[in-house]
């Protein structure tokens, strides 16, 4: 990504009717004016504009009318189509829509077959027909509040394209896990019963709650996650998670999300402990099919320690999938490293990926920061150079020099032992 997009200022109107009024015989038309667009820039409708360099090449912009907004139009630049602008600017339009609460967005785009002449023949005046495209925000009145009450929110929809790497545990999560729940009645045919439960497991920083986020993402479902913590917070954690479902349950579609699930249903031990968690363990059990009754909900829990989770918590009736989800191989590091670096071909990705090995997505991405710190202050303290911009290989190499990986051999060991040992998918 090269771009950063922030709200329409008034001192972008001259960039921005330049690049509608320029762009309108490129494929990005609108049933809308360029004065009608005007207007509603200055009237401080929804808008975001991309800048590349201090240069705006990319806007988007919408007027709202009650809970509708009406996508009026999104203009890119001649040289930045087809590279993910146009996406980056609707997600970003989508999020201010949200904010103000409104409930269905509309975009009318004139369509390039015509009426036939079966029409013109009654009478009708040959036009350009048009495409009517429409999605619905689910959640508005009590329901948005009680949302908003449990946390959660509705997540931009790009962030399961945007795993980068980790191609074997995507295609599997999306294959027993998104698909059923977004095709159920195909999976129906099938006799497939979607997931309602499963647990991601591995070790730390490997992507567990990133997977969580973008199959809500991919879903668009509203994510609401449940810290243990802060229900401890709360006095009593068995009560406090029981009211917490209970507010799920009025929702009619959700992914709730448990990190550290080990911290609510770690083994029982027998005699069971005065204060202990064989209390919260068995309420939670008791919760877990209740959940499983909505057929649009899905609990994802994650774990960096599955042995240590109850077996009755993860028997088949609780957890349909107990997927792993381990460190990046080499494809999958590369595929990270190249998101990092943007695909710039003076750096050797190759030689990033042999100096990673072990090292977690968040562990590259980590390094990948750092490396670009190392480039953004050399460039701060010798602006009389002219140097390409970004970071080198040199510079991610000691950053990776200078990072320890989160996970160990002896993890490593674990992991392969948990696999064998608790792996359901």
């Amino acid at each position: 990504m090269n771009w950063l997009i922030h709200d329409y200022r008034e001192s972008d109107l001259a960039a921005v009717v330049h690049l509608i009024d320029t762009t309108a015989e490129l494929g990005q038309e609108s049933v809308f004016s360029l004065a009608e667009c005007i207007g509603a820039l200055t009237s401080r409708q929804p808008a975001v504009v991309a800048v590349h360099q201090g240069v705006p090449i990319g806007a988007a912009l919408a007027c709202v009318a009650g809970e509708r907004a009406w996508v009026m139009r999104i203009a890119i630049s001649a040289a930045w189509r087809g590279r993910g602008l146009a996406s980056a600017l609707l997600v970003e339009l989508e999020r201010r829509l949200l904010a103000a609460r409104v409930g269905r967005i509309a975009y009318v785009l004139p369509e390039e077959e015509l009426l036939g002449e079966g029409l013109l023949n009654a009478g009708y005046t040959r036009q350009p027909a048009v495409a009517y495209f429409e999605k619905v925000e689910p959640l508005h009145g009590p329901a948005a509040s009680l949302l908003e009450d449990l946390g959660g929110r509705f997540l931009p929809g790009d962030l399961w394209g945007k795993v980068a790497g980790m191609e074997t545990e995507k295609d599997l999560i999306e294959r027993r896990v998104v698909l059923p729940l977004a095709q159920p009645e195909r999976a129906a045919r099938h006799g497939v019963r979607p997931p309602r439960a499963i647990t991601l497991f591995g070790p730390p920083g490997t992507g567990k709650t990133t997977f969580a986020r973008g199959i809500a993402s991919r879903l668009g479902w509203p994510f609401v996650e449940l810290l243990p913590s802060r229900l401890a917070d709360e006095g009593n954690l068995a009560a406090a998670l029981r009211s917490a479902f209970a507010r799920i349950s009025e929702l009619e579609r959700v992914l709730v999300f448990i990190d550290e699930v080990e911290e609510i249903a770690p083994v029982r031990t027998e005699p069971a402990q005065p204060g202990g968690m064989h209390g919260v363990t068995n309420e939670l059990l008791k919760l877990i099919p209740r959940f499983r009754e909505g057929d649009e909900r899905l609990l994802v829990c994650a774990t960096n320690s599955i042995r240590s989770l109850d077996p009755a918590f993860l028997r088949p009736g609780r957890f349909d999938y107990l997927i792993p989800i381990g460190t990046p191989d080499k494809a999958a590091r590369a595929a990270i490293w190249s998101r990092y670096t943007d695909g710039r071909s003076d750096v050797d990705v190759s030689v990033l990926v042999a100096a990673s090995e072990l090292f977690t997505p968040a562990d590259i991405e980590h390094a990948a920061r750092i490396a670009a710190q190392a480039a953004f202050e050399r460039d701060l303290g010798d602006q009389d150079q002219v140097r390409a911009p970004g970071a080198s290989t040199d510079d991610y190499l000691a950053a990776i020099a200078q990072c320890r990986p989160t996970v160990t051999p002896a993890m490593i060991d674990q992991f392969g032992a948990d696999i064998t040992a608790h792996a359901r998918f």
